[in-house]
């Protein structure tokens, strides 16, 4: 596939600077339809919010096509934004890679081992220990962009650039520890597919219809293999080829990649995550005692969320600092690493997509998934945005 691009003559930084505020304004979107959610799901159209998405289209119900259709698509973007930074972007080379990858990893492993803390005794919830992984960069910095200047434009980078290492992470996660039973004929058929995208890649072919077309047939051999189905999204992503158009050398931006991304950003940030959220915020809060609250399971992706990332973002970011490793993001204090810790542990989008898969066989414990990712995730979000907002404004801003 493709190799890193080495031309810098026109490369297409404003793709970060559109990528941050497409997923900022899709946040605050989605946040607005996590609560409208909330809302319908403890009123009396609660009958019509569930029945709906219990509603069977063709082989699926509604629930199932936006979390394994629609979720797809956004899966694609994913894996275009990471091997877009990846190879011509902020995460091209390893020095800018240090700082966000080390925090990332950080902000992994610590709240799998707080969740797992909590639920090491039971078998049945400890499957969950990934719920508390993921950061939800839309909400995140939806949160970040309602602090406008006061934020250091490189610690928006910083965010950003974590959170795409992260949801390799997630990727990764999902697919070695939540398939299914596998049928080895379907997986051979979109292992086929899969490889024929790459020779496409490699042919130099640049027609983007082509791969979608192909991208369709794999996202349906995916799904029968046991496979989660989203999976096809970032594998279709990694073929998509990023080398500029042909008679274009030195344009990258007309490539096939960076104009599906282009396409993709808005779709996904403004319709198809909101959608998500919708979809999959409703909790009824009916009969929900205190009891219910403190169980393992949700404290554990709670504390998960708001401790761990904590102290596995800002405590991997310190010691690598402190090592030499890496530097502090230009015009940033500690407190602003202590705010960005804080808003990692917004984690709906991804975690409410990995608690649907952990527990897939008990929906009894999906409520109590959704009552800790909300949970952990407001009251994180909250604190950073009161961190970042008593940090020091950064010096250009301070000035005029």
């Amino acid at each position: 596939m493709d190799k890193p691009v080495t031309s810098l003559a026109r490369r297409p930084m404003s793709l970060m600077r559109g990528f941050l505020g497409s997923e900022a304004a899709g946040g605050l979107i989605l946040m607005a339809a996590a609560a409208i959610a909330l809302v319908i799901a403890n009123s009396a159209l609660a009958p019509t919010y569930f029945g709906v998405l219990a509603t069977y289209l063709g082989p699926m119900n509604v629930s199932h096509w936006v979390n394994d259709g629609l979720m797809a698509v956004f899966f694609l973007l994913v894996g275009l934004e990471i091997k877009r930074e990846m190879l011509d972007g902020q995460l091209a080379s390893w020095s800018n890679r240090a700082l966000p990858g080390i925090a990332a990893a950080g902000g992994m492993l610590v709240p799998a081992l707080i969740y797992l803390a909590f639920n090491a005794g039971s078998p049945e919830t400890a499957r969950g220990w990934a719920i508390p992984t993921a950061t939800d960069i839309a909400f995140a910095l939806g949160v970040m962009s309602l602090l406008g200047p006061r934020v250091p434009a490189a610690l928006k980078v910083f965010l950003a650039a974590l959170a795409i290492i992260d949801d390799l992470g997630a990727v990764v996660i999902i697919a070695l520890f939540y398939t299914g039973e596998i049928s080895m004929l379907n997986l051979g058929l979109a292992a086929a597919t899969f490889a024929t995208l790459v020779v496409m890649n490699r042919a130099g072919v640049m027609r983007v219809w082509l791969y979608l077309l192909l991208g369709a047939a794999l996202w349906f051999l995916v799904l029968r293999s046991g496979v989660h189905a989203t999976i096809a999204g970032v594998l279709l992503a990694l073929t998509i080829p990023l080398q500029p158009a042909p008679g274009k050398p030195d344009e990258t931006e007309h490539s096939p990649l960076h104009m599906l991304e282009h396409a993709l950003q808005k779709p996904v940030a403004f319709l198809i995550v909101p959608v998500f959220g919708f979809a999959n915020a409703g909790v009824s809060f009916a009969g929900l005692g205190l009891d219910a609250i403190l169980q393992p399971l949700p404290m554990g992706v709670a504390l998960g969320l708001l401790i761990g990332k904590l102290v596995g973002v800002f405590g991997a970011s310190a010691l690598a600092i402190m090592l030499g490793v890496a530097t502090l993001p230009f015009r940033c204090s500690w407190t602003h690493m202590v705010g960005v810790a804080l808003l990692c542990g917004v984690g709906f989008t991804m975690s409410l997509f990995i608690g649907l898969l952990a527990f897939a066989d008990y929906p009894q414990l999906q409520a109590g998934v959704k009552i800790g990712i909300l949970g952990g995730s407001l009251v994180a979000g909250l604190l950073g945005w009161v961190v970042l907002r008593l940090a020091p404004m950064p010096k250009q801003v301070r000035g005029g």
